[in-house]
């Protein structure tokens, strides 16, 4: 069954916001750290962003500090992946995912750490 789910994904222009929203059904989500990845043609799934089960803790990947923020709603079970001032290089699919661990610990930044994967959604970032 469908554990996670993105929306939100569309084309976009260099410098517009957009913000992707993940739909939880697992029954643990408010348990699990969440993380955002993301995936261009002929490259490897790169970290974006991670939170804590809490919300208390977030980390970014360094192609992101300081444009995207991630956040979470646990009563709703979603996440969020917030992009401002968007640039081609931002042009992938982007993938949430949980892991059963409340804290960002360990290899968080790497898509072994997380057990639940989204299908994905396209953003498109056109110059």
């Amino acid at each position: 069954q469908v554990q996670l789910e993105e929306y939100g994904g569309r084309l976009a222009q260099a410098g517009d916001s957009l913000r992707l929203d993940c739909a939880a059904s697992l029954r643990t989500f408010g348990s699990c750290s969440v993380g955002w990845f993301r995936q261009a043609p002929g490259k490897e799934r790169e970290f974006v962003a991670a939170m804590s089960a809490s919300g208390g803790t977030t980390e970014y990947g360094d192609a992101v500090q300081g444009r995207f923020t991630i956040t979470r709603d646990n009563a709703k079970k979603m996440t969020y992946l917030h992009m401002g001032n968007l640039k081609p290089e931002d042009t992938a699919v982007y993938y949430c995912a949980a892991r059963p661990d409340l804290y960002l610990t360990g290899n968080f930044r790497q898509r072994v750490a997380y057990t639940y994967w989204g299908q994905g959604t396209q953003v498109t970032v056109s110059s």
